[in-house]
């Protein structure tokens, strides 16, 4: 079955562009969800970790 999925794949003109654009894709998106993490005050996520403590 793998076999009819590849050769269908490889018939069609520039598919190849399709997993360099995922992996650049995901890679970007990892990469500015890792800077929006570090860059994120330590106040802000102090309390933010406190909202399941508080009794309301």
């Amino acid at each position: 079955m793998f076999e009819q999925i590849k050769h269908n794949l490889e018939t069609i003109n520039g598919v190849a562009i399709y997993p360099i654009l995922s992996l650049l894709i995901f890679f970007v998106f990892f990469v500015v969800l890792g800077a929006w993490v570090f860059s994120y005050k330590k106040e802000k996520i102090n309390e933010l970790s406190q909202i399941p403590l508080n009794d309301k």
